[in-house]
């Protein structure tokens, strides 16, 4: 007869210090998980854990959306810990996925700050964080990420076509980890090619109504006359 299992406590919820279970202890580490267990969480993501838990490697559905984005925020920290948050921009597309583990982009020239740059050179694990406020979906992506300078074959592949920004290197990034957020507390926005592409659907719609009821009015003074 099979024993049941040991009963939830804080022991058996917590990895062995500096051992890596799943891949979300990447963000859940041994005091994240020790609030968890004290605000009473921990059992259901302990069941995620030892049914999965996220996923390392990009999938099919994760590559679209991932090249569908046109804004991308990228976090860093420096050997003190001192956490910064980057925006990223360009038309669909400048966000390219390699692989199932790699994404890439070109880092267009900005402000010369290079302060993500130096980030990563201190402390290259980073976190991508991808919002689309249509669909009210968020994706957060952990991993690490290095800057290219010089390979001029690489920035070329990965430019996008006709976008008028000056290319000055390339960003590897490594996945490690990613979930998907709930919708909850996203506003739902559009951009303005969305709204555009929204409104012209109506006024042909508005044009094509209008032409059929003229149609009508003069087949209805055809046969009356």
């Amino acid at each position: 007869m099979s024993r049941p299992p040991p009963p939830f406590t804080l022991a058996t919820a917590l990895p062995k210090v500096g051992i890596t279970a799943y891949a979300s202890d990447v963000a859940f580490t041994d005091t994240v998980k020790a609030i968890q267990a004290r605000k009473g969480s921990r059992p259901a993501y302990a069941r995620m854990e030892v049914g999965g838990s996220w996923a390392s490697s990009i999938t099919a559905d994760l590559k679209a959306e991932i090249e569908a984005q046109t804004s991308v925020f990228l976090a860093t920290a420096n050997a003190e810990g001192q956490p910064y948050i980057q925006h990223r921009g360009g038309p669909a597309g400048f966000l390219r996925v390699l692989d199932e583990h790699t994404i890439a982009f070109v880092d267009f020239a900005g402000n010369r700050q290079y302060i993500t740059q130096g980030n990563l050179e201190e402390n290259p694990k980073a976190q991508l964080f991808l919002i689309d406020y249509a669909h009210r979906r968020r994706i957060k992506v952990w991993g690490t990420a290095r800057v290219v300078e010089g390979d001029e074959p690489l920035l070329r592949s990965l430019m996008p076509e006709g976008y008028p920004a000056r290319p000055e290197q390339v960003v590897l990034f490594t996945v490690t980890a990613w979930d998907v957020n709930c919708p909850q507390h996203i506003p739902q926005r559009f951009g303005s090619a969305d709204v555009e592409a929204a409104i012209k659907s109506r006024e042909e719609r508005i044009a094509a109504l209008e032409a059929e009821v003229e149609r009508l009015r003069r087949a209805r003074t055809t046969s009356a006359s």
